[in-house]
């Protein structure tokens, strides 16, 4: 019987090194978990943007919209992309946002 790496491309038959499949499934994972987290700093950022209720309701969308934000900015760290200008400015990131997160 033998043993497939999860999601494995046959990597391994091609002459790949256990290690290079890994590397590769790194990678992959990286790169999902940046797409998650930039999908959860989209959606929060449209209800951050088309919230007309409370003041109450706008400070927790802004907490969540804080901590949406912070997470994929790690996330894309991790991935070794430290410059946040062109997402901040994509994804329409308030200042009052950025601001909880400590950044000018």
């Amino acid at each position: 019987m033998a043993l497939k790496l999860p999601g494995s491309t046959d990597l391994a038959a091609r002459g790949h090194t256990g290690l290079e499949v890994l590397d590769y499934e790194i990678v992959a994972e990286m790169a999902t978990s940046l797409g998650t987290a930039g999908r959860k700093v989209e959606a929060v950022m449209a209800r951050l943007r088309a919230h007309q209720g409370e003041a109450d309701q706008r400070r927790a969308l802004l907490s969540e919209a804080a901590e949406a934000v912070y997470g994929y900015f790690v996330q894309r760290e991790l991935c070794g992309l430290r410059r946040h200008d062109d997402v901040i400015r994509d994804y329409g990131i308030p200042r009052e946002v950025l601001a909880r997160l400590g950044a000018k």
